[in-house]
C-alpha cells in the first residue's frame, strides 16, 4: 500500500478550517443512509473534506439507470452492491477511514443502532424510501442528533437541517396518517416551497408516484452534496450560521436563483396546504388512476 499522510492529503483544505479544526473533523463520525445519487457524492465530498469515520447503510445494487447521475455506477460497476463500491471509493481516498457498513440499510426498528457514536446524520435515501427515512429522523430527535437532507431537484437542491431541540421532520412535513402518495406529496412540498425547479420542468407527466420514479440530474446531486457538506463541516465544528426547519434553502443553478423561505408550522401553514391541496388534484389523482387500471 501507498504510504498515507491525513494531514498532507487535506493540507488544502487549511485556511478554509484551521488544523485543529482539521483534525476535529477527522476524528467526528458522520451517519449516511443511502449510497446512490446523492448519498454517494456526499460520501465522497465528506471524504475529502478528511471526516474519518462514517456509519453507512445501503442495499441495493447499481444498474445502468443509475448513470445519469450516481458517481459510483459505470460499465464496471453494474450489478454490484452500491454500499461496497463507495467504501471502496472512500478508501482509495482515505485508506484510514473507520466504517461501520449497514449492508440491509436502515430498518425502522434498527434507526437508533445505525446512529451509535454518530456525531450527525446525513440523509441520501431514495426519495420514495419514506419508512426509513421517517424512523431515521425520528431516532435523531430521540438522541438530540442534528439530520440534515438535500434534495436534488432539476437542476439544484432544497436543504432542511432538523436540530436538536427544535421543529422536528414529523412536525415539519405532516406525514403521520396520510397514505403512502400523500406522504411522497407532502415530503416533495415541504422539500422546496419556493419551487424554483418547476419552470423547467418541460415533461410533468415523467414524475410517476406509482412506478416510484422520476427525473432527475447530475447537477442536482453534486450540487446537494456540497450544500449538505457545508452546513455539516458547520455543525461539527460549530462555527457559522445553520438555517434550521422551519427555515429553508433552496438553490437553482438552472434559474440562477436563491430562495431562503419560512413556513412556520411547516405542512401546515396555510400556502403549504394549498400546494398539497393542487398536487393532490394532479399527481395523486393521477397515481391512483393509473393503479386503478393496473389492478
Amino acid at each position: 500500500m501507498k504510504h498515507f499522510d491525513y494531514q498532507l492529503a487535506f493540507s488544502r483544505n487549511i485556511g478554509w478550517v484551521t488544523e485543529s479544526e482539521q483534525q476535529q473533523l477527522g476524528k467526528a463520525r458522520v451517519a449516511i443512509a443511502g449510497l446512490g445519487g446523492v448519498g454517494g457524492s456526499h460520501l465522497l465530498t465528506l471524504t475529502r473534506l478528511g471526516i474519518g469515520q462514517f456509519n453507512l447503510a445501503d442495499f441495493d445494487h447499481f444498474a445502468v439507470e443509475n448513470f445519469n447521475r450516481q458517481s459510483g455506477a459505470n460499465l464496471n460497476t453494474i450489478g454490484k452492491p452500491k454500499l461496497d463500491t463507495m467504501i471502496d471509493a472512500a478508501l482509495a481516498i482515505n485508506p484510514q477511514l473507520d466504517i461501520k457498513p449497514f449492508p440491509q440499510g436502515v430498518k425502522a426498528d434498527q434507526a437508533e443502532a445505525f446512529l451509535q457514536d454518530c456525531d450527525i446524520y446525513l440523509d441520501g435515501l431514495d426519495f420514495f424510501a419514506m419508512t426509513a427515512r421517517r424512523a431515521v429522523f425520528a431516532a435523531c430527535y430521540e438522541m438530540g442528533l442534528p439530520g440534515v437532507t438535500a434534495a436534488p431537484l432539476g437542476m439544484g437542491s432544497a436543504l432542511l437541517c432538523f436540530l436538536p431541540g427544535e421543529m422536528s421532520f414529523e412536525s415539519y412535513f405532516q406525514l403521520q396518517d396520510v397514505d403512502e402518495y400523500q406522504q411522497y406529496l407532502r415530503f416533495l412540498v415541504g422539500l422546496a416551497p419556493a419551487r424554483l425547479h418547476q419552470a423547467y420542468l418541460v415533461e410533468p407527466q415523467r414524475i410517476d408516484l406509482l412506478a416510484k420514479r422520476g427525473p432527475s440530474t447530475a447537477m442536482g446531486c453534486e450540487i446537494c452534496a456540497g450544500f449538505a457538506a457545508s452546513q455539516v463541516l458547520k455543525l461539527l465544528l460549530g462555527r457559522g450560521a445553520v438555517t434550521a426547519a422551519p427555515w429553508g434553502l433552496q438553490f437553482d443553478a438552472y434559474q440562477n436563483r436563491l430562495a431562503k423561505t419560512w413556513r412556520p408550522g411547516g405542512n401546515r401553514h396555510p400556502l403549504q396546504r394549498l400546494a398539497i391541496w393542487f398536487g393532490s388534484r394532479q399527481l395523486i389523482a393521477a397515481a391512483k388512476q393509473a393503479e386503478t387500471s393496473t389492478t
